[in-house]
């Protein structure tokens, strides 16, 4: 009985045209939704940006440093920003920096052993990461 019903409010030409009307009307939000950019929470990193702060720092750093010379430094990042969350809660405590996964120094200096134990240690110290994760190598002058 409840099938005959349901087929009754299908034929009906006016039920017809409304589904379709609403099925347009949901296809073309969903097209829509591709165009229209959502707002970032304002409290949340932009990786990018942080990264090239950081870059830019060091490298500012590394310019004033006795034998460096002109300098080039390259940071690549292990992961995103992540929020940290009180346990059972949606409140958002604090959010964490992405980790640092290495650090490439080109300058130079970078051929000279006292050189690359300078920048070695400015950059393990100023990021806290491990000398592992620092390479240090000479930039090739081009003339």
């Amino acid at each position: 009985m409840k099938i005959t019903k349901l087929k009754n409010i299908l034929n009906d030409e006016k039920i017809r045209r409304l589904l379709i009307i609403c099925g347009a009307l949901g296809i073309g939000l969903i097209f829509l939704s591709t165009f229209i950019e959502i707002p970032k929470d304002n409290n949340s990193y932009d990786i990018t940006a942080y990264k090239e702060q950081i870059q830019t720092s060091l490298n500012d750093m590394l310019n004033q440093v006795d034998g460096v010379g002109e300098c080039s430094v390259l940071i690549t990042m292990e992961n995103s920003a992540e929020g940290v969350y009180l346990q059972n809660s949606s409140t958002k405590t604090k959010e964490i920096e992405p980790k640092i996964r290495g650090v490439v120094v080109a300058c130079f200096g970078g051929d000279d052993p006292v050189v690359i134990g300078k920048v070695s240690e400015i950059v393990t110290k100023a990021l806290n990461i491990s000398s592992a994760r620092v390479c240090v190598t000479k930039l090739d002058s081009k003339e």
